[in-house]
């Protein structure tokens, strides 16, 4: 019996194109709506924000699309990206399971940002834009478009979330180092973030906050676009190299999971694990195996377990398109918990579409337990996980533990998205005690709920 932990592919394995769920599904994803109008929106729509290549990449149905090879030879740095079997995990749990896990704090970043933040960079230079703007919560996303916009000479402005600006300061600092600038949102540098502020001065902000701040200055300028870090499809298209990878490791090991586990803010690192497992089911053949798909949110920010599957806007301030989507409201802000990366009102409309069709299931943590889970695994695997992740691994961890009560030896694959290294000051909190279990606000939920915007029957 093998007893391999970590399964490497090659430079030359690296996958070569993206995966498309789009071309797979049984029904069509809903339309994105103009807000004025209430009509689909075109490219000529999205071009203030998205160069044309990305908008392209953003309504294909093509299954496959060709990763650049500029973009390849930048991701030979950390991919492919390893896989590990969990084995001294299982012998802590006493479980009969299998477990493995993908790492992606392996990038230069920490995390699958870069991912996205690599071919969006790209892109943006062929299409001569010379500055980016965006947002993020915990720092990931901006410090991985931060790199990119290093190595493709591009400017970068980046609108952070108060609450995680003041938590994670040297997520600040690794962003200042690649030349970017980070500013605490809301800000005074838009007329967004400048209302939010007359209201309530002490705002800890939103990632809905954030986006609004980015989009507002991107439609300014011509030489500038905005850049989303998770959500919309061409980012989760990006993110899929995560899956297609897993996929190939996991024949090296000669299993096949029937447990994919992904944690979900916006959805991009999970559909990067979980579609390609969800194509090969749609399309049937040899690996149409019936998976079990799970994500994994927190329960303070439960946008698929109590989200309402509605159109909404992706932002606070209402600058985005409609899409149709698991959300708690543009205007819902979620308590400050650490895991600040999964601080969104709404998921991504794809892994929202996926849920509606029963192809994925959903459950939500606490943030002590998911630390908790945390802890079990940094002690047994010896890597400390962002608390975003730890989300992940306390999906595995429960369903390892399933395995074990009905004595089933399952094989159980997730998603570890990044290290933690930048978020020590949130396992301190833990340990002291200090980390409690944020409840969001019933009323402020049911207010934003009640504030979804209008749209006509049918769509």
């Amino acid at each position: 019996m093998s007893d391999t932990i970590k399964y490497l592919l090659s430079e030359e394995q690296m996958p070569k194109d993206w995966y498309n769920l789009a071309a797979d599904l049984p029904v069509p994803l809903p339309a994105v709506l103009h807000p004025g109008t209430m009509q689909p929106v075109g490219p000529d729509d999205l071009a203030p924000l998205f160069p044309m290549s990305l908008i392209l990449q953003e309504v294909s149905t093509e299954r496959r699309i060709e990763i650049p090879e500029p973009v390849r030879q930048i991701f030979r740095q950390w991919r492919p990206a390893p896989l590990y079997r969990a084995r001294r995990l299982e012998q802590a749990l006493g479980t009969p399971a299998k477990i493995y896990y993908k790492y992606e704090g392996v990038s230069p970043a920490g995390s699958h940002k870069p991912n996205t933040a690599i071919p969006q960079a790209f892109f943006n230079r062929e299409a001569g834009i010379r500055k980016l703007t965006t947002e993020t919560g915990a720092g990931q996303w901006g410090t991985s478009l931060s790199f990119a916009g290093a190595l493709f000479g591009i400017e970068v402005q980046v609108f952070q979330v108060r609450v995680s600006f003041n938590q994670k300061p040297y997520r600040r600092a690794v962003m200042e180092t690649y030349g970017a600038t980070c500013v605490a949102s809301p800000s005074e540098l838009t007329q967004s973030g400048r209302a939010i502020l007359a209201q309530r001065p002490d705002h800890p902000g939103s990632l809905g906050i954030a986006i609004s701040e980015a989009v507002e200055l991107a439609a300014q300028r011509d030489d500038t676009k905005y850049a989303l870090g998770s959500v919309l499809n061409h980012v989760l298209l990006h993110q899929t190299i995560i899956g297609e990878e897993a996929i190939l490791q996991l024949e090296m090991a000669g299993d096949d999971p029937d447990v994919v586990v992904g944690c979900t803010g916006g959805g991009s690192n999970f559909a990067g694990i979980a579609f390609p497992f969800i194509g090969m089911q749609l399309r049937g053949g040899p690996n149409a195996k019936k998976r079990r798909i799970v994500a994994v949110e927190p329960a303070a920010c439960p946008s698929l377990t109590r989200g309402k599957y509605a159109y909404d806007f992706g932002d606070t301030a209402h600058l985005t398109p409609l899409t149709k989507m698991h959300t708690l409201g543009s205007t819902f802000t979620p308590p400050g918990f650490h895991a600040g990366g999964l601080r969104y009102h709404g998921m991504a409309p794809m892994v929202s579409h996926v849920k509606e069709l029963g192809l994925i299931e959903a459950v939500a943590y606490h943030q002590t337990e998911c630390f908790a889970a945390g802890v079990t695994f940094a002690r047994a695997e010896g890597i400390v996980p962002a608390p975003e992740a730890n989300h992940a691994v306390k999906g595995a961890i429960e369903e390892a533990l399933r395995c074990k009560r009905e004595g089933k030896a399952e094989t159980i694959l997730f998603n570890l998205c990044g290290h933690g290294h930048f978020d020590m000051a949130a396992y301190n909190d833990y340990f002291a005690g200090k980390l409690s279990d944020q409840q969001y606000d019933e009323s402020e939920l049911a207010m934003a709920l009640a504030g979804l915007p209008s749209v006509p029957a049918g769509l």
